[in-house]
């Protein structure tokens, strides 16, 4: 049966950092004394972002693992069931030898998340410091025995978009004829009060990526 695409229910918002995040870039370009460990930058312009599929990424893992639908594999829900609405929002996870579903197009598109001209300016500051649109932060391994710093894998210096910055995000749901709307709205929702809940990018267990999500639904 054919779908029909009856509207897009838009949600834009706002993510501030409240501790410094890092999402890791290439490391194909490091030139003599640059860092290991760079954030990911738009290549034109050098300015740090958000890619889209990060953002979606964690609010479809956190969904899943909310609602016990991660695989004994841990790998992402492919049941493919017509009531999954982790399936039917993000698509199915696609494993060899099970394309075929019923469900149509995932229903969530999630935009780059781009720096506003307010946190541009404030990220100037650092470049005039001779750093790229990003602080610093240098971690050791800590020796279990000693207590001190290990004399092996250490010091790892990685970069970090500062807490403070802030990122306008833009998502969007194609609602289509045989879709529930306040449903599918209703579980974006409870992804996003997640995200605030969880963190975005690496080693968020450790402090980094805490967010603060404002948005708003059209």
């Amino acid at each position: 049966m054919a779908l029909k695409l009856e509207k897009h229910v838009k949600i834009d918002g706002k993510l501030t950092l409240k501790t410094g995040m890092r999402i890791g870039g290439s490391k194909e370009e490091i030139e003599i004394g640059g860092m290991d460990n760079p954030i990911i930058r738009d290549p034109l312009s050098e300015l740090p972002y958000i890619p889209g599929s990060s953002l979606k990424g964690k609010i479809r893992s956190s969904l899943e693992y909310k609602h016990g639908k991660v695989g004994p594999d841990g790998m992402p829900c492919g049941c493919r069931q017509r009531d999954c609405l982790v399936c039917r929002i993000f698509g199915p996870h696609i494993q060899r030898g099970s394309r075929e579903h019923d469900l149509g197009p995932s229903r969530l598109i999630v935009r780059d998340a781009l720096l506003p001209e307010e946190s541009k300016k404030d990220l100037e500051k650092l470049k005039e410091k001779g750093l790229l649109y990003a602080e610093t932060k240098t971690e050791n391994i800590i020796d279990r025995r000693t207590g001190v710093a290990a004399s092996r894998g250490g010091p790892r210096t990685q970069e970090r978009v500062p807490a403070g910055a802030s990122f306008d995000f833009h998502m969007s749901i194609r609602i289509f004829d045989d879709d529930d709307e306040e449903k599918l709205v209703s579980f974006v929702e409870e992804g996003r009060k997640l995200l605030g809940e969880e963190y975005l990018g690496g080693s968020g267990t450790r402090g980094y990526g805490w967010v603060k999500v404002d948005y708003e639904v059209s």
